[in-house]
């Protein structure tokens, strides 16, 4: 099998296994225990947060762990719009991209529906870029939160995160990025990000399912929402998962450092994979920006298919991707991400996206490339081997 859908997840490196492993044997300590146990698995925490904290240029203060990239969106969205309405109850709205992961939506949505706030939403044009104007025009004096992503999963579009940050800090308002896909891809520097708050997960660069990372400036308030012990600087009560903590720490460490290498070798090898498709597949669209997009991302759709049938053929032939957001649990109405692009609907549901990892090679995109020609062929009827 040619594995294509490293959106969705990602095998746990072996590095993170073996630095996990104590922690889950020898070091099993609780660390809030004041004993030797648990003073060995506080140092284990402590140390993976200062590794967080490196790669991101923050302080480890501002590193809380979290059970994974939709925790730590929900944390974060929630927890500034709550916090900030708390000290100034006219702040009352939220802003978010019409293409955000469910993770954001559906927080600002709960916002709306229990606590009162009216959301906003910034709509993309048809690349699914947010434009600097746009987002300027969406935000209100009453804006408490505003989240953006870093790159979106489903189109591998990149944001101008910088630069939107700047916009929303001209008006007071704190800027959120959920950057779950930007990770190992793209640069974390929280300082020339200008970000206030960002979110990763953990299996999306080489750790276990079930850990994740909210990066929070330390002057930003926060509403938690678990309540209970006061772990995390009170962020996020709950006894640690010191071995997810230690693994996520490890695995983003050499994501880190390979990320320059990766990011040059797997946007050629991409590149080549889209030119391959677009030339040798009759009608297919390239979906997202041509050139603001994540290396590890190529999305089509293809019409006149469907594309679960599509990915039925593909996995007969050897190669596994997705139609989309791995997320969206059993739905089968066209994608809101491709809709917001401005995508006809019936298009829209002939949706295949393919996700790379760092071991992707020439060969195996070579040999992907053929299968969506002869999948597409043998969906549309046209028998191709």
């Amino acid at each position: 099998m040619i594995f294509l859908d490293a959106a969705a997840t990602t095998p746990v490196r072996r590095e993170a296994l073996e630095a996990m492993w104590p922690f889950l044997t020898g070091e099993f300590g609780n660390p809030s225990s004041h004993h030797t146990l648990g003073e060995a698995a506080a140092n284990g925490l402590a140390s993976a947060r200062a590794s967080v904290a490196k790669v991101l240029r923050c302080r480890p203060g501002d590193v809380t762990f979290t059970s994974g990239g939709t925790e730590a969106d929900n944390l974060a969205v929630k927890g500034l719009a709550l916090a900030r309405r708390a000290q100034d109850p006219s702040l009352d709205r939220v802003l978010i991209s019409a293409i955000e992961h469910p993770a954001v939506e559906e927080s600002a949505r709960y916002l709306e529906r229990v606590h009162g706030f009216v959301v906003d939403v910034v709509p993309v044009d048809g690349y699914g870029v947010v434009t600097p104007d746009a987002f300027r025009a969406a935000l209100r004096p009453t804006t408490a939160v505003a989240s953006i992503m870093y790159a979106n999963n489903e189109v591998g579009t990149v944001q101008p995160v910088a630069e939107l940050a700047r916009v929303a800090h001209s008006l007071g308002v704190p800027f959120h990025t959920d950057a779950v896909q930007a990770a190992g891809w793209l640069p974390l520097d929280v300082e020339s990000l200008g970000v206030d708050a960002m979110s990763i997960s953990g299996h999306k660069i080489g750790a276990p399912k079930g850990s994740g990372v909210l990066y929070a400036r330390g002057r930003q308030k926060l509403e938690p929402l678990v309540h209970g012990g006061g772990q995390e600087r009170g962020r996020r009560s709950g006894t640690e998962n010191v071995a997810g903590a230690v693994a996520l720490s490890t695995a983003l460490t050499l994501a880190h450092a390979e990320q320059a290498t990766l990011h040059s070798r797997v946007s050629g090898l991409r590149d080549e994979f889209i030119r391959r498709v677009l030339s040798e597949v009759p009608g297919a669209i390239l979906t997202g920006h041509p050139e603001l997009r994540l290396p590890s991302v190529a999305s089509f759709c293809f019409p006149g298919t469907s594309g679960e049938s599509v990915l039925l053929e593909l996995e007969r032939l050897g190669v596994v991707c997705s139609s989309g957001s791995a997320c969206a649990a059993g739905s089968d109405a066209p994608s809101p991400v491709l809709l917001a692009l401005g995508i006809d609907p019936a298009v829209a549901q002939t949706a295949v996206r393919f996700s790379f990892n760092s071991t992707v090679t020439e060969a195996e995109l070579s040999q992907a490339a053929t299968a969506v020609y002869e999948a597409v062929g043998l969906v549309q009827g046209l028998g191709r081997r």
